[in-house]
């Protein structure tokens, strides 16, 4: 784009209207996204203790395994009962 006079930037071309647009809905599709999108947002302590997506990953493996085999164990000692 290039530079120009600011008196010609904030014009619409003459063969556009603004009403031609319709009504302008400010995050519209901001649910849907959300929705759509595995992001997840750390505390600010828990963003510290985790430098990258790696290493929260590795710790979320880490947790998970451990609790695949507190419940092997647990299921294990009530059955035994």
């Amino acid at each position: 784009m290039k530079k120009g006079n600011l008196e010609t930037q904030d014009e619409l071309r003459p063969e556009y209207q603004r009403s031609d647009f319709g009504v302008i809905a400010r995050g519209k599709y901001a649910g849907r996204i959300r929705e759509e999108s595995n992001i997840v947002l750390l505390d600010p302590e828990i963003a510290k203790a985790f430098p990258n997506d790696e290493a929260v990953n590795k710790a979320l493996r880490y947790f998970l395994e451990i609790a695949e085999v507190s419940t092997r164990l647990t299921s294990r000692s009530n059955d035994n009962c």
